[in-house]
Formats: structure tokens, sequence, C-alpha cells
């Protein structure tokens, strides 16, 4: 096989050789259970709050609103709960047809049990309908949840103005912000979300650990009932070492955001340029002028993406053909078939997402192979006519 050339980081990313050193001393030495009275779990304890103050500083929030979980799907699953559980069975759910199914998943629960859940339709490139918000949210309040960026297309939802237009009529706003973390700024302390969700391994701290953003004065139900860890919030003993990990990759992501932006940015724009340039019918999916500085969705018309990948994996280039949750399923994307890409590109869609480790030989290196396989495939499509 040849070099490894990973651009699939928006389903997971390396973990950073920093993050990993921070990390040892607390499968080692430091082994403690920081819940413990004694002065040895009061010294693990202490590197636990470090930790909650650098993920709290990475959104600008404070510490005390920064429960520690397991993963993202986590904390979307304790936000929705949380809060349809203290809003009640009249309570609306509003979310959109693009989410991870992390979000759409816990609001479909919610539907066959009674509750009231609309999903916003999106435009062609992934923008959700504020019109059809603004109607849904006068309807009656309750809980909102939309993400902040798209996951398979890297489209940034206005979250300002949504934030503003839910707090407008009383409503409850939760984002998962999963993949926006860490590539663009965020400041909770300026925009009024409610509940924001994160995930460690996309932004180069292990998987397993990822942390929800709770504003102070929100009432949420406790979602893991056990201990009185995370204030009584969050009952199970603490996972030290990947706590400590993220807090760590949250430090590295805040002093390297701006840097990072600008490392990604041109090379994933000169992938979606020589891409166009060298494969005929081909398409961008997504909002070109406000998506993720690293992520590139394209269609290769009358063609299958899971082809491609197979072909690409085979010469050492990982990529995806969207959400990881939803790799295996034979069905085409549901963000694509919801921006309504034309169905002779709708199962052709690659998804291409870069992360500070990604070089320039990278993208040479795709941009040679990818024409060429895009190429053989055409030409054994049932659907190419020559």
């Amino acid at each position: 096989m040849s070099r490894l050339v990973y651009l699939d980081n928006n389903a997971t990313t390396c973990v950073a050789p920093e993050v990993r050193d921070a990390m040892l001393p607390f499968l080692t030495d430091l082994w403690g259970n920081p819940s413990s009275m004694h002065a040895f779990g009061g010294r693990v304890m202490r590197h636990v709050e470090e930790a909650r103050e650098k993920v709290a500083a990475l959104i600008h929030a404070d510490p005390s609103e920064i429960i520690f979980t397991s993963c993202g799907t986590e904390s979307n699953n304790a936000a929705i709960y949380g809060v349809a559980e203290i809003l009640g069975p009249q309570a609306r759910l509003i979310t959109s047809r693009v989410e991870h199914p992390a979000v759409l998943g816990p609001c479909r629960h919610f539907r066959e049990h009674g509750h009231t859940v609309i999903e916003l339709p999106v435009d062609g490139v992934g923008q959700v309908d504020l019109a059809a918000l603004r109607e849904a949210l006068f309807g009656g309040h309750g809980l909102v949840s939309l993400m902040w960026a798209n996951n398979e297309t890297g489209t940034i939802f206005p979250i300002d103005e949504i934030a503003a237009l839910v707090k407008s009529v009383g409503g409850v706003f939760h984002t998962d912000a999963v993949q926006a973390v860490g590539k663009v700024p965020l400041d909770v302390s300026r925009t009024p979300v409610d509940l924001l969700s994160l995930s460690g391994h996309k932004l180069h701290a292990p998987k397993g650990i990822g942390a929800l953003y709770v504003r102070r004065g929100t009432r949420l139900k406790t979602y893991m009932i056990g201990g009185h860890q995370e204030n009584g919030r969050r009952g199970g003993t603490e996972n030290v070492p990947y706590i400590v990990g993220l807090g760590k990759a949250a430090e590295l992501a805040a002093a390297s955001l701006a840097g990072e932006a600008a490392h990604v940015a041109p090379l994933r724009d000169r992938l979606e340029a020589g891409l166009l340039a060298t494969c005929p019918d081909a398409r961008i999916n997504g909002d070109t002028r406000h998506r993720l500085p690293n992520t590139l969705n394209i269609s290769f018309e009358f063609i299958e993406g899971e082809a491609i990948l197979y072909h690409l994996s085979d010469l050492g280039i990982c990529a995806s053909s969207g959400s990881a949750c939803s790799s295996g399923s034979l069905e085409p994307s549901h963000v694509i078939r919801a921006m309504g890409v034309p169905f002779t590109a709708v199962h052709g869609s690659i998804r291409f997402s870069l992360s500070r480790y990604t070089t320039a030989a990278d993208i040479d290196t795709v941009l040679d192979h990818v024409p060429r396989v895009v190429a053989k495939l055409r030409a054994l499509s049932p659907f190419v006519t020559t």
C-alpha cells in the first residue's frame, strides 16, 4: 500500500502527541479516584478541574458550565432528553433534516412517544430555512436543536441569528457543535446558546470523551444517574486520563485556531479546484461561503461514492461518503438528499476532511489518483453514454 493519506478527519482525528503525553501520567502514577477524600484523590481532581477550565476557555464558558461525558452522542442525548423531560409532553422539539443521527434519533424517539417534532428543511446548499424556523417557533415554545456546522458538507448555520430567534420566544436552544469546536471560533458568552455538545476525538483527543456545556440557569434533568460526580449532573467515575487529554486538546486548539484554518483552507481549496478541473460532471455540495475550513464534499455524477472509496482505500487514501455513524448503509446520505442533489449525483458524494497534519503532498496524491479512479469507474458505468 502507498503512504497513508488521511482525509477523513470529520470522522475522527489522530491523537496529538502533546495530548498523548499529557495523558500518560494518569495511566501510570496518578491513577487515584478523583472523588476519593484522601490527598491522592484530591491531587488527581485538581487535574480534572484544570482540564475543565481549558475546555471552558475554548468556547468562552465558565468552568462550572462544563459537564464531561463519554462522547458527542451522549452529550446530544443528555441535552435533548434532559430538556424534553423538564418541558413535559406538550413541549415542541424543533430540529433540521440534516442533523447527525445523535440528534435525529432522540428527537424521533420523542415523536413516537407523542411529542410534536418539527424537522426543518434546508436549501440547495444545506442552509436551514429560517422562515420555517420562525413559523415553528411561534407555534409554541420548546427545545430547538440545530447543529453549528454540518459533519458531511461543512455548512455552517447562522447560529447567532438562530439563537437570538429562539431566545426571543422563550425557547431553549441546543447546538451540536461537535464539528465546529476547534475549527472555527465559538463564544458562548456572546452567542445565547443554552446547551452545546462537543467531542474529543474530533479535535485530536482520544475517542471516548466529550463534554456538554450547560448555561448557568438552564434546567436539565440528569441523564446519567449514579454518584455525585460532575456536581450531581452526570454520575459515574471520572475518566481522568481522557478528561486530561481533552483539556490538552482544547488548549492546543485555542492556541492554533487561526493558524490551523489558515493552513487547511488553502489546501482544501486547491483540492476542490483541482478535482473540478480534472473530473467532468463533478459538483460541490454545501455552502461554499459559509463552511468549515477543512471540509470538502463533492459529488461525481453517474458513479457510486462507495466504489470510489474502495479504490482510494487500495491506494492508501482515506476519505468518506458521509457520517461515519452511517457507514455501511447502502442508502444515500440523508444530508445530500435533503439538499435536493440531483439523482445522478446523490450516490456519488465524497467527503474529504483535512486537519492540521494534512500536507501539500497529501493533496497532490489525491489529485493524482482521483481523476483516474473516476474515469475508470465511469468507463464501467451503464449510466454514462459516449
